[in-house]
């Protein structure tokens, strides 16, 4: 009898604890963090929820923004320090990281130093809409539509030439130069534009060539049409890459020539090329854009 009630009550107590532990939520381990804090994969944060960009498709964003030894790259929501350390392990550039959540910033620094990249990496607690991020040359982004745009006009006014990537979300109505597909996920590669609109005098240095052009812009999309005498000519195959401009031409004798070269304020130097040679060009900027 003793013996039978005590097999009861055994049986009893792992009915109880195995009802017991099946109510109980079961706690999966972050993947991700160290021991002073973990960070889990859709947590809430300021405005944004905190994805880790996956490490190919880091990779393939610093690539596609060319970045070197010579960059500045900022990393605005820098999460646990991903962007920037491995802008400055891969590819030597001096990097910096705006993060809002002093955890994760905590965490990012504790990465910044495993990684070894303590003199190249810098991990700042604060706001990105607070913080001054304009001596970047390279700017990447993890955040919503929303904040991409709310940070457009700030991006605009940066240097032209600032090569701007976001992974997954775009800018509106501002067209990427370049998509980056990597893992089914998407990323995209801004350049900052320079301000080509107006009309130009072009003038050829060592020959009689004069045109003048009335040039449009849109970001970096470019168009508009070059007087050269009497004749007027769309102009075609216009780029605007920071201050590098573009573009084709026929002139007055039926022939195609281009002109490419650089914008400084309000002047341009560059070239003037046909099917057989090219001389230097200057260019003027007699007025603003309408």
């Amino acid at each position: 009898m003793t013996h039978a009630f005590a097999r009861l009550t055994c049986l009893a107590f792992a009915v109880v604890a195995a009802s017991a532990w099946a109510q109980t939520p079961t706690v999966v381990p972050s993947e991700f963090g160290d021991e002073f804090y973990r960070p889990r994969s859709g947590q809430a944060g300021k405005d944004v929820v905190w994805v880790p960009t996956p490490d190919l498709l880091v990779t393939r964003m610093l690539q596609a923004a060319k970045v070197t030894d010579k960059d500045v790259v900022y990393d605005l929501g820098a999460g646990d320090g991903k962007i920037p350390i491995a802008a400055a392990r891969d590819f030597k550039a001096r990097s910096v990281g705006i993060e809002y959540n002093p955890e994760m910033a905590a965490l990012a620094r504790r990465n910044v130093e495993r990684a070894g990249v303590v003199d190249r990496v810098k991990i700042i607690t604060g706001d990105i809409f607070e913080q001054d991020f304009s001596e970047a040359t390279v700017v990447t982004l993890y955040l919503l539509p929303d904040l991409n745009y709310k940070l457009r006009p700030t991006i605009l006014k940066m240097k032209p030439g600032t090569r701007v990537v976001s992974h997954q979300f775009t800018m509106r109505d501002w067209d990427a130069d370049e998509i980056i597909n990597e893992q089914y996920r998407d990323a995209y590669l801004w350049i900052v534009p320079g301000n080509a609109a107006g009309r130009w005098t072009f003038q050829e240095q060592r020959g009689e060539w004069v045109g003048t052009a009335d040039i449009t812009q849109s970001f970096q999309r470019i168009g508009g049409y070059l007087m050269v005498g009497n004749k007027s000519q769309p102009l075609l195959s216009s780029a605007l890459s920071g201050n590098n401009l573009s573009f084709f031409f026929i002139d007055a004798d039926g022939v195609s020539r281009s002109i490419r070269g650089t914008i400084d304020g309000d002047k341009f130097d560059g070239w003037l090329r046909n099917a057989t040679h090219e001389t230097r060009v200057s260019g003027q900027r007699t007025a603003a854009a309408k």
